[in-house]
């Protein structure tokens, strides 16, 4: 009866275990399909161990830059799921390789005692374990006295609780010598968990936790609670206002270049976080088949004809602990990777999400730029063609040369100014910004570029109605020569000698500021408008017996029939004077004779205009007429024996 229920009890035990088993695998294989399926079982190595904690902290310290991303309160909310992310995963990879630390360290010290050589660490450990099986021992012998102590009477009954008395002395003794033991060997882990004079992996581990503080606190707990510890480790960031959307291009731009940088940046964060999953998937892989191989172990074991011989029914017993006890320290090791590998996958789905949402974000903004450039190329479009429209029109209905390149001057800086103006309000983001900016760009155009300022100012001077244009004979600084050439800044005359009565080009062209004309020791002298004549000037000197009225009548004759021919264009030229003028007194083009006597004799002086362009054929005309007057009989006699000679009035 008693051989049936054990082996009952032994069979039910290998089912149970057979279904657990599956159940965990079942429950891994589904939480990581990825996992290849040839791979062969196989123990981790220490450097793979290190090199997924190094792989793991240098992915965590990356994530850490996700805070320079955050300039928007949507960005904020993905951050802080990311950061209390990122901490489970360090700390989970820590617990697996703590994990995997202490089971090395249980293997090798197993060994140790296997091979007979236990190490001094190992000897404490066996030495407290006996401890504690004496204590347990010792103590199991009390309940029996103590059953017995209530029943017994008289010297039994002392005799007895003398005995119970000395065993509980006996376990206090022991107690106290577990208790130190238990102490020192508490010390010796300590010291090799804390990385005191240790040199193995567990040192290692600490040592590479103390570089990432997350994962030397205590792990987080799925009590809300709890978790108080984690978001005390990870600095607040200060709430994000809403930012208001750019109204102007380089603020559009701007936005564009910083939600790029965003992109690129987010792509490196979900390509760090497949590696790192990678990495994961390796480690747990042999993991997983070791898993399986005891999972295949337990079905063989279930699979065997049960057995009447105790014997092989305690060996089956003892397999089944050691399967049972390697498979539960497989999934303490599977455990961390397998929760670490769902972390990861909605730190990437965080990650992916954010990234959309910049990509959303992004497109509207370039959709943006390219309307508000849209609307500048047509608002630029529609100004030109308003220029052109002003040109055809300066053309048709301006016939005036001067007047139509003033005119058409005019329209060039009105169609840039309104063009720069278009920009600058397009491009800008404030118009507050705009202003400061154009105040200080004023400020400093106004102190470098006095002269040029002054020069540009003077330009619409010189082109007034008083004005000079080309073609115009004009004197300034002493200088006189024609104008060839009207500048915004500057204008060339070409010299004109005066030493003739018909003055000839120099060969020499001369530059003036336009500036001159605020300038007031520097006078610049032009004809009026429709004018084109100088006053010539003739100097005669008759004897003082000669008669006066004959003199006069003479001169007067020969000034008249000189002139006659020149009258009209002389009055043509007056009445365009009285046209520009509106104040003009009244004043004719025509010869003047004056006669007066003096200590020499008869001084008459003749004042007469001239055409700048045919000044030496009046000249001429006048002094034959002169000259054949005083000819006539009776001759008129001059002082002297020098002709006359004619003087350009100055």
């Amino acid at each position: 009866m008693l051989f049936e229920r054990s082996t009952r009890g032994s069979v039910a035990s290998r089912f149970s275990v057979q279904r657990a088993c599956a159940a965990v695998l079942f429950l891994f294989i589904a939480l990581d399909a990825a996992i290849p399926q040839n791979a062969a079982p196989s123990t981790l190595a220490s450097a793979d161990i290190l090199r997924f904690l190094t792989e793991t902290i240098s992915w965590y310290r990356q994530t850490a830059g996700e805070q320079q991303l955050v300039t928007e309160p949507s960005d904020l909310t993905f951050f802080e799921d990311n950061r209390r992310v990122a901490t489970q995963v360090v700390r989970l990879a820590f617990d697996f390789a703590r994990q995997q630390a202490d089971t090395k360290a249980k293997a090798k010290a197993q060994a140790q005692i296997q091979a007979g050589t236990p190490s001094q660490y190992q000897s404490l450990i066996q030495l407290a374990q006996a401890l504690d099986q004496q204590v347990q021992e010792t103590q199991a012998e009390i309940p029996p006295l103590q059953k017995k102590l209530v029943t017994a009477t008289g010297k039994e009954r002392a005799k007895l609780q003398t005995l119970i008395a000395e065993t509980q002395s006996e376990v206090a003794l022991l107690e106290a010598r577990r208790d130190a033991l238990r102490s020192m060997v508490d010390f010796v882990s300590g010291t090799s968990a804390n990385g005191l004079g240790a040199s193995g992996l567990r040192a290692q581990i600490e040592e590479l936790a103390r570089t990432v503080p997350v994962a030397a606190s205590k792990p987080e707990s799925a009590n809300p609670s709890d978790q108080t510890d984690s978001q005390q480790d990870s600095a607040k960031l200060a709430p994000i206002p809403n930012k208001e959307p750019p109204s102007g291009v380089w603020g559009l731009a701007a936005d564009l270049f910083k939600l790029s940088r965003k992109h690129h940046v987010l792509k490196e964060e979900i390509a760090a976080t497949d590696a790192l999953i990678a990495s994961s998937t390796q480690l747990r892989a042999p993991l997983v088949e070791k898993m399986k191989a005891m999972i295949q172990s337990g079905d063989q074991l279930a699979k065997e004809a049960d057995s009447s011989d105790q014997a092989v029914l305690a060996q089956e017993k003892q397999q089944l602990d050691k399967l049972t006890l390697d498979f539960r320290q497989t999934t303490a090791a599977i455990l961390p990777l397998s929760k670490q590998s769902i972390v990861l996958d909605l730190y990437k789905r965080t990650l992916t999400t954010w990234d959309e949402s910049v990509q959303y974000e992004f497109k509207a903004e370039l959709k943006n730029l390219l309307a508000r450039l849209a609307v500048l190329a047509i608002m630029i479009l529609a100004v030109l063609g308003l220029g052109e429209i002003w040109k055809r029109t300066i053309f048709r209905y301006v016939h005036d040369i001067r007047r139509r390149s003033q005119f058409l001057l005019m329209r060039r800086i009105a169609l840039w100014t309104i063009i720069a103006l278009i920009t600058a309000f397009t491009f800008a983001t404030e118009l507050g910004s705009v202003v400061t900016f154009a105040g200080l760009i004023t400020a400093g155009i106004a102190v470098a570029l006095q002269n040029v300022i002054v020069s540009m100012v003077g330009y619409f001077f010189l082109i007034g109605k008083f004005g000079i244009r080309v073609g115009d004979r004009v004197q300034v600084s002493g200088v006189t020569g024609e104008v060839i050439d009207i500048g915004l800044v500057r204008f060339h005359l070409m010299e004109i000698g005066t030493s003739g009565t018909d003055s000839q080009p120099t060969g020499r062209v001369v530059a003036f500021s336009n500036s001159i004309v605020f300038q007031p020791a520097a006078g610049l002298f032009k004809q009026i408008p429709g004018t084109n004549f100088v006053w010539h000037e003739v100097d005669l000197t008759f004897a003082p017996e000669s008669d006066y009225q004959i003199v006069r009548e003479r001169v007067t004759k020969a000034v008249e029939v000189a002139f006659a021919d020149y009258h009209d264009k002389m009055d043509l030229q007056r009445r365009h004077m009285e046209m520009m003028l509106d104040s003009i007194s009244s004043v004719e083009l025509k010869p003047q004779i004056r006669l007066h006597f003096s200590s020499v004799g008869i001084e008459v002086n003749i004042r007469f205009p001239v055409e700048m362009g045919g000044a030496s054929e009046i000249d001429e005309r006048i002094m034959r007429e002169l000259l054949t007057a005083i000819e006539r009989e009776p001759r008129l006699k001059l002082v002297g024996s020098q002709m006359p000679t004619v003087r350009t009035e100055a």
